[in-house]
């Protein structure tokens, strides 16, 4: 005969414990926290880019004019982007990216993944029409942005 005591019952799982459960909560009550996303480049990698409306919604309230985009391995370098918002919700990187964009590379069919680090910085990840991530370096410390000069990151081959 089984026992049916509380502390001496059979099995484990449900049911013991102090009623409080150790499962998180259903993803509906969580807080939408989007620190990363991707877009794809298939039309011409220099005109503005739209990011995804996830994102967008996320900085509901708090659009900035421009961010900052910093190239994961090319040194300390932001390159300053202005942001368009539509009023209907899409977020689009407008001036400033056509020079980050020709500084990296950027060709159709390729991946730029982005991560949200805060203080409207976006660390970015270029891939290739390979699907491999492009390495990129600095051949100097300058971090100043000149209208009139594109430093590129260097890919080594």
């Amino acid at each position: 005969m089984a026992s049916t005591s509380r502390t001496g019952g059979k099995g484990k799982g449900r049911g013991r414990g102090s009623g409080s459960s150790s499962l998180p909560p259903p993803p509906s009550t969580l807080p939408l926290i989007i620190e990363e996303f991707f877009i794809v480049v298939y039309e011409d990698p220099l005109v503005k880019k739209e990011l995804p409306k996830k994102f967008a919604d996320y900085l509901d309230g708090k659009e900035p004019a421009k961010v900052y985009l910093r190239a994961a391995d090319c040194g300390p370098r932001l390159w300053t982007v202005e942001v368009l918002f539509d009023g209907q919700g899409r977020m689009y990187l407008d001036k400033g990216w056509e020079k980050f964009a020709i500084a990296h590379g950027v060709d159709f069919g390729w991946f730029v993944h982005f991560k949200y680090e805060g203080d409207d910085v976006l660390t970015v990840k270029v891939f290739d029409g390979t699907m491999c991530r492009r390495y990129y370096y600095s051949d100097d410390e300058d971090t100043d942005e000149s209208d009139d000069d594109v430093k590129p990151c260097i890919h080594p081959l």
